[in-house]
C-alpha cells in the first residue's frame, strides 16, 4: 500500500471565538490531485496555511512529504510550493526577475536561479514576456507567473489555494490544462476550490469541508453516488402549488425533495431514471399540479453539498458573466 504524502489527524485551529478548524482528517496519495471543496469560511484556506507552516494548529498532527508541519517546518518548506488566492508577484520587477528572486530565496546560485527562471518561463508560455514588467501582464499571465514561482524549488507537493479565482473562462481552462500536465509529471497537488466544475474535472479525490470539518470524502462519482443515481428536476407552473407538489413526490426514492432558489424548481434524488418521469407526472396530475418542465440529470457536486449540509454553493459572476467567487445559500427542505 502506498504511503500517503499528506496525513492530517484531528487538526483544530481557532481565532478567538471563531473555530476555523474543528478536527480535520485527511490522507493524500502521492502523484494525485486532492480537492478541498466548500464555500467561503468553510476552513479550506486555514487548512492550507497549517499544512504549509504558515499557521500552527492548536491541536492534532499533520505531516507533508514526511515532515511534521510544526517540528520540522524549516525542512518542509524546501519540499513544498504554494500559490495563494491572489498572484503574489512584484509588479515592478519583470517576470524573469520575479522567478530569479524566488530561486535566490531557495538558496540557488545566481547561475542556477537564472537557468531555472528561463526553464520555467518557457514551460509556462511566458518566455516572450519574461523581460517585461509584471504590471503589463494580464490577469491570466500573472496567475501563471505566480504558479511558476511556486515551482522554482521543484516541490514534491504543490498547494493551490483557489488558483482560478477571478480568471476569465479561457484563462481558467488553460490553467486547468496546465495543472493536469503537472500531475502527469508526478507532482502531488492539494487544491482548494469553490468551483464545483473545477473539483469535478481535476480532483482524483475530494473532501467536502464545512464549518471547519470534513463532512464527506471520496471520488467525484462516490460522492455523487451518496445521493442516489439521478436527480429528478421539476419546474412548477404555479408557485402556490409548491407544497402540494413536494408532498406528491415525497418518498419517491432516496432522499428529501428540495426547493431551488427560483422558488419554482423541485429536485428529488432517485435511484433510476426508468419509469421515474411517468411516476412523477402521474403523482402530480393526481394532486392537480401543473408542470412547466420535467427532467432527470446526473447529480452534481452541488447536489452532494446540498444533501450533506442543507445548503448549496452559490457561484457568483461579475458584470461580464465570469465566475468570481462563491458563497453559501439556503434551499428549503420539504
Amino acid at each position: 500500500m502506498t504511503t500517503p504524502i499528506i496525513t492530517v489527524e484531528g487538526i483544530t485551529k481557532s481565532f478567538g471565538d471563531v473555530h476555523a478548524l474543528t478536527g480535520v482528517d485527511l490522507e493524500v496519495e502521492p502523484g494525485t490531485v486532492y480537492g478541498l471543496l466548500g464555500p467561503n469560511g468553510a476552513g479550506k484556506t486555514t487548512t492550507v496555511r497549517v499544512l504549509t507552516t504558515l499557521l500552527k494548529p492548536d491541536a492534532g498532527r499533520a505531516t507533508v512529504a514526511g515532515y511534521d508541519v510544526v517540528s520540522q517546518a524549516a525542512e518542509l518548506r524546501t519540499a513544498i510550493g504554494l500559490a495563494g488566492q491572489y498572484a503574489a508577484v512584484d509588479e515592478i520587477l519583470t517576470g524573469r526577475e520575479n522567478l530569479e528572486m524566488v530561486g535566490q530565496l531557495y538558496r540557488l546560485s545566481t547561475a542556477e536561479a537564472r537557468s531555472r527562471a528561463d526553464e520555467i518561463l518557457e514551460r509556462f508560455d511566458l518566455a516572450y514576456a519574461g523581460d517585461r514588467p509584471v504590471k503589463t501582464y494580464s490577469g491570466g499571465m500573472r496567475r501563471r507567473l505566480d504558479l511558476a514561482a511556486s515551482l522554482v524549488g521543484r516541490p514534491q507537493v504543490l498547494f493551490l489555494d483557489e488558483p482560478t479565482t477571478g480568471l476569465d473562462p479561457r484563462s481558467r481552462i488553460g490553467l486547468w490544462e496546465f495543472i493536469e500536465r503537472l500531475v502527469e509529471g508526478g507532482t502531488t497537488l492539494l487544491l482548494t476550490t469553490q468551483y464545483l466544475e473545477e473539483a469535478d474535472r481535476l480532483a482524483d479525490r475530494i473532501a467536502v469541508i464545512d464549518k471547519g470539518t470534513v463532512i464527506a470524502e471520496g471520488t467525484s462519482d462516490e460522492l455523487k453516488g451518496r445521493i442516489g443515481g439521478d436527480v429528478l428536476e421539476l419546474q412548477i407552473a404555479n408557485p402556490e402549488n409548491i407544497p402540494a407538489a413536494m408532498a406528491a413526490v415525497a418518498g419517491m426514492c432516496c432522499g428529501e425533495a428540495n426547493l431551488d432558489d427560483d422558488g419554482e424548481t423541485i429536485r428529488v434524488p432517485v435511484e433510476s431514471a426508468v419509469g421515474t418521469i411517468t411516476d412523477a407526472v402521474r403523482r402530480l396530475d393526481a394532486a392537480g399540479v401543473q408542470l412547466v418542465d420535467i427532467a432527470i440529470h446526473r447529480p452534481t457536486l452541488d447536489d452532494v453539498f446540498l444533501t450533506l449540509t442543507g445548503e448549496h454553493v452559490t457561484q457568483e459572476t461579475n458584470g461580464n458573466g465570469e465566475l468570481v467567487g462563491a458563497g453559501r445559500g439556503r434551499r428549503s427542505r420539504g
